[in-house]
């Protein structure tokens, strides 16, 4: 069984099926047999065309595929929960993003947002920083794949107390970097006070990464069916699952990618894996990197970007992991619970904070459930779309410069005041005529 990718190109939605819709039947038209989708996103929009990639899992010598949940599956939210005000802050792993790209460099940004809503609700990729992981005391740590899912409407979230964690490492060739994973699970359970065990994972999985046309981060990953054995053995004796794994990336590209401006080249593929993983479990999961020799030790790397440094310090890249798994929400699946007390469930979502250009279920999810998302400018990345575009109901979409400003967008939603009554010069009022649909433009305070 493996993980890989796949690219293609669909005509320009010219019908009136919902986008969400559109694409999902553009997938299905090209899904191969034994195969099933995990991850999908659009990576340019044009005037003719969307082109899409999409992460796929693809059973092997006659595999069964197993239950999965269904990528495109859809619950229309009925109503909006204006009791708590929960932001979702999603920066998606593997598209170069200028905050939030390399290594938990968007941290500073989540714990801003998070000081103006009851929760913050985001994703691995924003507050891992190697050893270092500065989740907000209101942020939900949630993998991507589970994100997606809460905005479509199909799970909910349980807050917990604490989470017993499976630390599932690599039998490396070389004892000492499966000593190093050891301790790194001993000194959680030592300064978290985290309930862990550790699992060997023999026979591995093979996790290699690669670029797509677009320049984008993914990978594939190989007897994706040896982890999911060993989960299926310990099944009862955990809640989460942290992954410490080698992923083979040419020793030319790490170099280059600490002395260069580009694309962090793990994070796509650790994306893939975990989100199959949380969709097969229904499970909380992470991965981090484990290093393939000691020659990668003994790289004399110099100063770095700042953004870049956490891993440049880093043995084992795992205590993050285990910090953010260790209070991960529950998954809650049963749709019947998903109004019980304590469950955050899109009713319970207020906006999404996206880097500019990012189109894929997450925001194609808001667009349908009537979700207010705010566009960031300044967190350029390698997407091609213009998702002013997108046919957002009055008021539903809000295009910022910088951090700073979708803090203040976030505030005014939250006041329940239009965000453009506090900026200058104020826009004319619009009055639709009685009994005619041509609209006359009065200035504001004029009587009709």
């Amino acid at each position: 069984m493996k993980l890989c990718e796949t690219e293609f190109d669909l005509s320009v939605n010219s019908t009136k099926r919902s986008l969400l819709g559109y694409f999902q039947a553009g997938v299905v038209d090209r899904l191969e047999s034994g195969t099933l989708p995990i991850r999908f996103v659009i990576t340019e929009t044009n005037k003719g065309s969307y082109h899409c990639e999409l992460g796929l899992l693809a059973a092997q010598d006659g595999e069964s595929l197993p239950d999965i949940a269904q990528l495109f599956e859809f619950r229309q939210r009925l109503v909006e929960n204006n009791d708590q005000f929960n932001v979702v802050l999603l920066v998606p792993t593997g598209i170069g993003s200028s905050i939030g790209g390399d290594a938990g460099d968007a941290a500073p940004v989540a714990r801003l947002l998070a000081s103006g809503c009851d929760h913050l609700i985001t994703h691995p990729n924003v507050v891992n920083a190697s050893d270092i992981n500065e989740l907000p005391d209101n942020g939900l740590y949630v993998e991507g794949s589970v994100l997606t899912r809460l905005i479509m409407g199909t799970v909910g979230l349980q807050k917990v107390r604490t989470n017993r964690v499976l630390v599932v490492i690599d039998e490396h060739e070389d004892d000492y970097f499966t000593d190093s994973a050891i301790n790194s699970a001993s000194a959680a359970r030592t300064s978290l006070g985290l309930d862990c065990s550790v699992a060997k994972m023999h026979p591995r999985i093979s996790m290699e990464t690669r670029y797509s046309s677009a320049g984008r981060a993914t990978g594939q990953v190989n007897a994706l069916e040896n982890l999911i054995q060993l989960l299926e053995q310990h099944r009862h004796n955990f809640d989460a699952i942290a992954i410490s794994s080698v992923i083979q990336v040419p020793g030319n590209l790490q170099i280059d990618y600490f002395a260069e401006a580009m694309t962090n080249p793990w994070g796509g593929v650790e994306a893939m894996l975990t989100h199959a993983i949380s969709s097969l479990f229904e499970v909380p999961s992470a991965h981090s990197p484990m290093m393939e020799n000691r020659k990668i030790l003994n790289w004399e790397l110099g100063v770095v970007d700042p953004r870049k440094a956490a891993e440049a310090i880093s043995l084992t890249f795992l205590h993050c992991i285990l910090k953010g798994l260790h209070r991960s929400p529950k998954i809650i699946t049963d749709k019947t619970a998903l109004t019980q007390p304590g469950v955050i469930s899109v009713e319970d979502i207020s906006c999404i904070v996206v880097p500019d250009g990012v189109l894929g279920l997450p925001t194609l999810a808001a667009l349908e459930q009537g979700v207010k998302v705010i566009a960031v400018r300044e967190n350029r990345n390698l997407m091609r779309n213009d998702l002013s575009e997108l046919p957002w109901a009055s008021g539903q979409f809000w295009r910022v410069e910088n951090y700073w400003e979708a803090a203040g967008v976030m505030t005014a939603i939250k006041a329940g005041i239009s965000p453009k009554s506090v900026r200058r010069p104020l826009s004319e009022t619009t009055v639709v005529e009685r009994g005619s649909m041509v609209e006359t433009v009065l200035a504001a305070g004029q009587s009709s």
